[in-house]
């Protein structure tokens, strides 16, 4: 009788050396598949969390509301703070939006916060001084309302007044005295610019996003007021 020959152990080895190395080489192929997927998603998600961030920020310029003895817009160089409608309309009241670079455990963000409605000037003046607040880091001001849009290094803010981009900062009530006329006595002053807290003919952004974001380097946009552009664009 022919005699039955088996596997030797350095056969056994050499097969089982084969397969653990395709093994491996499988679930690298998986894991670098897996990893490229996670990353498109992550900067699928940043673009998207971006444009939507954008749509919101014109949103609340386009319903912004100038109020007697009041201030509908204001940068104080730390946050840009509106006063626009509620979004419920009606006699919901009016909201205030702060728009600022926050720094948390995730890095600098460009972040928005949002009071609740108020009907009252007292608690319109609160909720002003409250932006304030949380974009100087002041827990009493509340982050429930806080929605973190896009890494930021950097932004700055211009507003569109007497035909020209100029500092927010600078004064918004300039007055000049036109040249008198002889005989006609003295001449009061007349106002050259916006008041201040007026909503400007445009305002503009420009982010500075941060280097890990999927869009990165400096990004402008431009709002127009629709009832004091005056057709310029």
């Amino acid at each position: 009788m022919r005699r039955i020959r088996g596997f030797t152990l350095v056969e056994l080895l050499v097969a089982l050396f084969v397969m653990a190395l395709v093994a491996v080489l499988s679930w690298r192929g998986l894991d670098g598949m897996v990893r490229a997927h996670e990353g498109m998603q992550q900067r699928q998600d940043q673009v998207q969390a971006l444009q939507v961030g954008m749509d919101q920020w014109n949103a609340d310029l386009d319903a912004m509301v100038e109020l007697p003895q009041s201030t509908a817009i204001d940068w104080n160089g730390r946050v840009l703070r509106l006063t626009r409608a509620s979004p419920g309309g009606g006699t919901a009241g009016v909201v205030v939006v702060g728009w600022a670079r926050r720094v948390g455990p995730e890095g600098s963000r460009w972040t928005r916060w949002a009071s609740p409605p108020v009907t009252t000037r007292g608690d319109l003046d609160a909720a002003w001084r409250r932006a304030d607040d949380w974009a100087a880091g002041n827990s009493v001001a509340g982050t429930a309302s806080e929605v973190a849009v896009a890494g930021l290094a950097d932004w700055q803010v211009f507003f569109f007044r007497r035909d020209a981009w100029t500092n927010p900062q600078s004064s918004d009530a300039t007055q000049v005295t036109p040249p008198a006329t002889p005989g006609s006595g003295p001449t009061p002053p007349v106002e050259a610019g916006l008041k201040k807290g007026a909503i400007p003919d445009g305002v503009r952004i420009v982010l500075t996003l941060a280097s890990q974001q999927a869009i990165t380097g400096d990004l402008t946009r431009d709002w127009v007021n629709p009832t004091r552009g005056g057709g310029r664009s």
